[in-house]
């Protein structure tokens, strides 16, 4: 009788979806920050939210968008929000400060930015070095976006200065930067860099939309978006980063079985902005980018080290312990399950 109770108490808990049979998140309700969260670059975050994917994980998640990855991770840092969906180069950047920060789930494979300069500009341009006197929009200053262009700048001997940078965050305000002539280009994802290419408004000449060209323009495996928090809260809180890992690879999976139609339906209608056949052509263009069960690419923080070092002054010449950046005790758990 007891062997028969005890089977069957096991099988009624496999038969559990898994968000009954994980521990209660110590935090229920969880303040998440993003920077742009239109931008493609952060489509599974969206995909985990409109599925409801956080409520099954038992997760209610309050997404506070900002102009930039930078803004986000000030937001963290300054005790506003809990956890962040952002670059991984800022893990590397915080604990060269003498902080800790730490990545839990990777959501993209490589970058999905490119460079666009507008016509009149692309005309002349041979190379980096010729980007020295222009103004080119990025997300926010600070964030992986501006990154991209301050590396390519370093690589043909240039400084930071040599430039100037401007915040267009993503969407509409990225399109109106280019058309009214405020920018001489852009760094920035789908689907504004497509629309823009597609109306014949830019010429790219930089581009991360692809391994081949994430490995021409930074010369490895590049690590994109992640989820990271303090280390402090991790600790703190292991049920509730497993909860919000779990229900991010649920959706990292969902993304790599279902069409670019089927998952602009589940996107905000307005993310399009006002051009359907552009935003799923963009899905589809980029699919390959986001990973398909969250896990850290080996190499990659390596690659996101030297990149920072080429042109950051507070990461040049500091000790980095790159194995403090992320971990992958969350996210290989959340694999079993999914």
């Amino acid at each position: 009788m007891r062997l028969w109770i005890a089977a069957g108490a096991a099988a009624l808990i496999l038969a559990l979806p898994i968000s009954a049979q994980a521990q209660a998140p110590e935090k229920a309700k969880v303040h998440l920050g993003v920077g742009g969260k239109t931008s493609l670059y952060y489509l599974p975050l969206t995909v985990t939210e409109k599925l409801g994917y956080f409520k099954e994980a038992g997760l209610e998640v309050e997404i506070s968008d900002f102009a930039g990855g930078a803004r986000s991770l000030q937001a963290l840092m300054g005790g506003s929000v809990d956890v962040v969906t952002g670059s991984f180069d800022h893990t590397i950047q915080i604990q060269a400060k003498g902080e800790h920060i730490v990545a839990l789930v990777q959501m993209g494979r490589f970058p999905g930015f490119a460079l666009a300069l507008r016509k009149e500009k692309a005309d002349t341009y041979k190379g980096p070095k010729d980007l020295k006197g222009m103004k080119i929009g990025v997300t926010a200053p600070g964030s992986s976006t501006h990154f991209m262009v301050l590396y390519m700048m370093a690589q043909a001997g240039l400084k930071p200065e040599d430039a100037s940078f401007i915040g267009t965050g993503s969407g509409n305000t990225v399109l109106a930067a280019v058309k009214r002539g405020e920018v001489d280009g852009i760094s920035n994802a789908d689907p504004m860099i497509n629309i823009l290419d597609r109306e014949g408004a830019v010429k790219i000449v930089a581009d991360t939309r692809t391994a081949e060209g994430t490995q021409a323009v930074y010369g490895g495996p590049y690590p994109a978006a992640t989820l990271y928090t303090s280390a402090a809260f991790a600790e703190k809180n292991p049920n509730t980063a497993q909860a919000l890992v779990t229900a991010l690879v649920r959706g990292l999976k969902w993304v790599q079985t279902h069409t670019p139609e089927e998952i602009a339906k589940v996107m905000p209608e307005e993310y399009a902005l006002g051009n359907k056949e552009v935003y799923i052509q963009s899905i589809a263009s980029n699919k390959a980018a986001y990973s398909a069960d969250g896990k850290f690419i080996p190499g990659a923080a390596e690659t996101a080290l030297k990149v920072l070092q080429a042109f950051d002054p507070n990461v040049q010449g500091k000790t980095i312990d790159l194995s403090k950046t992320h971990t992958s005790r969350f996210v290989d758990k959340a694999n079993v399950g999914n």
